[in-house]
C-alpha cells in the first residue's frame, strides 16, 4: 500500500488505494526510514512503506507492487528475490489516449507522464518479465501466470528443506 501526499481522486478510499498524508507527515516518515523508496511526481510525494512489505512477506503472501523504475531497482537491491514485471501499453499514442480518457490530469501533466514513460521504457531490459496491457483480462492472466511460475521454481520450494 503506497503512501502519497496528493489528494484523493473521486472514488479513491484511504487505506484501499493509498494512504493519503500531509507533506509534513510524509517527510517525517521518510526521515524515520519508514519507506523502501520514495519519489516525487507532479509535485506530490509517493513512498512504499517498508513495514507493510516486510509484514506481507513474513506472512508468506505474494506482494504485487507498482513502483516506478528507480523504486523497482531499489526494491530489487533490498529484496534480491523480487521479480520485476514491466507493465506497459502498446504505444505512446495509446498511453496518451488512456490518460486523456481518465480525465484526471491536465495537458501539462499528461505531457510529463508521457516523457516519464519514454524514459522508463529504457529500463525494460532490467526486468524479468514484460506485459503489454492491451486487454485487462489478458494482462491479469499473464500476471497470474508469472506468479504461478515463480512460485513453482525449485529454489523457492519449502518442500526441499
Amino acid at each position: 500500500m503506497s503512501t502519497t501526499t496528493r489528494t484523493a481522486r473521486p472514488g479513491e478510499i484511504e487505506g484501499v488505494h493509498y494512504h493519503f498524508v500531509s507533506n509534513m507527515r510524509f517527510k517525517k516518515m521518510a526521515e524515520n526510514g519508514e519507506f523502501l523508496e520514495t519519489r516525487e511526481y507532479a509535485g506530490n510525494l509517493y513512498g512504499t512503506p517498508k513495514a507493510f512489505v516486510d509484514e506481507t512477506l513474513r506472512s508468506g503472501r505474494d506482494l504485487v507492487m507498482k513502483p516506478e523504475v528507480n523504486g523497482a531497482k531499489r526494491i530489487k537491491q533490498l529484496y534480491p528475490d523480487a521479480v520485476l514485471v514491466f507493465l506497459t501499453v502498446r504505444s505512446e499514442d495509446e498511453l496518451q489516449r488512456r490518460l486523456e480518457v481518465r480525465n484526471a490530469d491536465g495537458p501539462g501533466d499528461i505531457a510529463a507522464r508521457l516523457e516519464t514513460a519514454r524514459l522508463e521504457a529504457k529500463a525494460i531490459k532490467d526486468y524479468d518479465y514484460l506485459i503489454v496491457n492491451d486487454e485487462f483480462d489478458v494482462a491479469v492472466a499473464q500476471l497470474r501466470a508469472i506468479l504461478t511460475a515463480e512460485a513453482l521454481k525449485v529454489w523457492r520450494s519449502n518442500e526441499l528443506g
